[in-house]
């Protein structure tokens, strides 16, 4: 497994793939990388003839109060994960943004609502580097998971605008044994936060199994639930998306309607 650092090193080893017709697959991560993250590797390898994996905790897609300082960096931990999972080329650059960086990409529609009213400017933050990412990977195929179901529309419909030569592959969601879905952010919950967030997870299950309201049958059981605060809790594009505070962790989930296919 190689491990690139610099931004050119990416360039001229995407353009090696690129002459010779390689199918790239590329799953970009923060890091910390668990069960989740893997899936979407072991799909890439199933798909790809070369698969890459970026490491990269992008600064402009967090707010000023948020957990950029403290977000997980397990590096030795996370390239053994990759190496074990069969990915050819790690990129893990320090910086993608140059001092005096002034460009950034921004979607007007997927983005609204939802993370993009709790957190302003992070789906233009998610927007430029995923952009960026993709200008030096070049991959064939791309992979995120269905768990940041926004984040996900908001990408397909960049690809689509800006026709970038990429096929966006969106994986089902991965959960722990107990419903949570899988989150480098479940790291932060201690264990009594752990058992407010399943109780979190199932409800959004059984909220799916309603009938008809299933967002306001969603709303009324988070506001009774303690030692939770609800962000929202919304349906788009035939899903119940939800986003709640466990303590100091944020987590978002979301599970799609039966009605909706």
């Amino acid at each position: 497994m190689k491990v690139i650092g610099s931004m050119a090193a990416m360039q001229r080893q995407s353009a090696i793939w690129m002459r010779s017709g390689e199918v790239v697959g590329f799953v970009p991560t923060m890091g910390a990388l668990h069960e989740g993250h893997l899936t979407l590797i072991r799909r890439a390898r199933a798909e790809c003839r070369c698969v890459v994996v970026s490491i990269y905790v992008n600064p402009t897609q967090f707010g000023p109060k948020e957990d950029l300082a403290r977000y997980p960096r397990p590096r030795h931990r996370d390239l053994a994960l990759c190496r074990a999972a069969g990915v050819d080329l790690v990129f893990a650059p320090a910086n993608l943004y140059l001092p005096d960086h002034s460009t950034f990409v921004e979607e007007n529609h997927f983005s609204q609502g939802r993370c993009g009213t709790s957190r302003p400017g992070h789906f233009r933050g998610v927007a430029t580097v995923v952009l960026k990412l993709f200008n030096l990977v070049h991959p064939t195929r791309a992979y995120f998971g269905q768990k940041d179901a926004q984040q996900v529309d908001v990408i397909r419909r960049i690809v689509r605008d800006l026709n970038v030569p990429v096929k966006l592959i969106a994986v089902p969601t991965v959960r722990d044994s107990d419903g949570l879905a899988l989150s480098s952010r479940n790291r932060y919950l201690s264990p009594e936060e752990r058992t407010i967030a399943v109780k979190f997870a199932r409800l959004l299950q059984e909220a799916t199994k309603q009938k008809a309201n299933q967002a306001a049958w969603l709303r009324r059981q988070l506001k009774r639930l303690a030692g939770l605060r609800l962000d929202y809790v919304e349906i788009a594009g035939g899903r119940l998306c939800v986003a709640v505070w466990v303590g100091k962790t944020r987590l978002i989930d979301n599970e799609r309607l039966p009605s909706s296919g």
